[in-house]
C-alpha cells in the first residue's frame, strides 16, 4: 500500500514536474480563451447559415409574391373585359325593353340562357 502512494505521488510530479503554479494560470487561460473562440467561431458559422437561409426564403417569398401579383393583374384584366362583356348585354336588354318589340326580346332571352350555358359548362 505504501508503494502505490508513492507511485502515484512520483507520477504526479512527473505530470506537474518543472511548472510553476503561474504557468498553470497562463497555460489554463490561454486554453479557456481558445475555447471561447472557437464557440464563438461555431456560433458566427450557425448564424451565418441561418442568415443564408433567410435570405434564400425571403427570396422565394418574393418571388412567390411578384408571380400573385402578375396572377392577380391578369385576373383583374379579365374581369374588366367581363365586365365589358356584360354591360353590352345589358345595353341590349335595355333596348329590348325600351322598343318592347316581342321578338327582339325572345331573341335576346334565348342568347342570353345559351351564353349562361356555355359559360356554365365551361366553369365546371
Amino acid at each position: 500500500m505504501h508503494f502505490v502512494c508513492r507511485d502515484v505521488r512520483g507520477n504526479r510530479a512527473a505530470l506537474f514536474d518543472g511548472i510553476e503554479e503561474g504557468g498553470i494560470r497562463a497555460s489554463s487561460s490561454y486554453s479557456s480563451h481558445e475555447i471561447d473562440e472557437h464557440e464563438n467561431e461555431r456560433a458566427m458559422d450557425g448564424l451565418q447559415d441561418r442568415v443564408i437561409l433567410l435570405k434564400r426564403l425571403s427570396g422565394d417569398i418574393n418571388e412567390e409574391v411578384e408571380t400573385h401579383n402578375r396572377m392577380l393583374d391578369r385576373m383583374g384584366n379579365e374581369m374588366d373585359s367581363s365586365r365589358g362583356v356584360l354591360s353590352g348585354t345589358m345595353d341590349r336588354f335595355k333596348m329590348v325593353f325600351e322598343t318592347k318589340s316581342s321578338r327582339r326580346m325572345l331573341s335576346l332571352v334565348a342568347s342570353f340562357v345559351v351564353i349562361f350555358l356555355v359559360v356554365n359548362y365551361l366553369t365546371r
